[in-house]
């Protein structure tokens, strides 16, 4: 048994919580991971996981055998950092977690620029809009846009600030009562985003609370379905932008207060900080500064 290879499929499985999910991601199958789990088990003497036809629990040796497991990655993946560090040359994977509408926006240039730079760094990009662990999911770098402080648990770098916009068609508002104000908005069928903090209530001035006929957890989905005429989005700049440049949406209640939105990068506090990781961190630090020099100009 490669004890490392059955504790690193372990990790993962404690993780994900599914043979399956365990499968997909490492190209093993569910029969060999399995196997593997068992062996690791026969050799510790001790279950670490209740296993039925629907569910996988840890045990409570399992919970304890996982967080030395953790430790023991973390301190390998330091040891190649500190080996990394002394090569000239940056390379291996790194995993990253995106935000979905800016992955499918502003991040695709950044990361094609990156691969261009780095032709011998391999990213592994997870797209959602889902708050998760960045840790406890194997990733080691992590893009966040938000308008609150950031989990400390993690070094964040600001790369960005964008703008929210209340957007609705021109057709939507020929044929719907005026908006002046944002409690005018309590007449109007405003869609809701599933990951939005504050719910169903819209932070404009101090606040309104809206309804609506859609939730959806993609604002470039909700984008469509407001140019289609069906009713009202909070939406960020970078999914609106050329909707509205084009005309196909409009600002309404432009000069009502609304939150900024930083877009941070992050990346776990360790102790070590590998060499690919560095000129991530740096390169798109520099990517996104010379795209804001870039807007000032223009």
């Amino acid at each position: 048994m490669d004890k490392l290879r059955a504790i690193e499929l372990f990790v993962q499985l404690a993780d994900l919580g599914s043979f399956t999910k365990v499968a997909a991601q490492t190209n093993h199958t569910k029969s060999m991971i399995s196997k593997e789990i068992s062996r690791l088990e026969d050799s510790l003497g001790a279950r670490l996981f209740h296993r039925s036809t629907r569910n996988l629990q840890l045990t409570h040796t399992g919970e304890e055998y996982l967080e030395r497991c953790k430790e023991v990655l973390h301190k390998l993946d330091d040891a190649d950092a500190i080996v990394q560090n002394l090569q000239d040359k940056p390379r291996g994977k790194l995993k990253i977690n995106a935000p979905m509408a800016l992955g499918l926006t502003d991040l695709a240039d950044l990361f094609s620029d990156f691969m261009q730079a780095y032709p011998d760094i391999e990213l592994d990009i997870h797209l959602g809009d889902e708050s998760i662990d960045l840790i406890e999911h194997g990733f080691d770098v992590g893009f966040r846009a938000v308008s609150t402080l950031l989990d400390s648990n993690y070094v964040g770098k600001p790369l960005m600030s964008f703008s929210y916009h209340v957007c609705a068609s021109p057709e939507y508002l020929a044929t719907h009562p005026p908006i002046r104000s944002a409690e005018d908005l309590l007449n109007h069928n405003c869609f809701f985003y599933s990951y939005f903090r504050n719910k169903n209530v819209w932070p404009l001035g101090k606040g309104v609370q809206i309804e609506g006929s859609l939730k959806v957890n993609n604002t470039i989905f909700m984008l469509d379905v407001v140019k289609n005429g069906l009713g009202i989005g909070f939406i960020p700049d970078f999914v609106c932008n050329d909707a509205l440049a084009k005309g196909e949406v409009i600002e309404i209640l432009s000069k009502v207060k609304k939150p900024k939105l930083t877009l941070y990068v992050l990346y776990p506090v360790r102790q070590f900080m590998s060499l690919k990781l560095k000129h991530c961190i740096s390169f798109f630090e520099q990517w996104f500064l010379e795209k804001k020099n870039n807007i000032k100009k223009t």
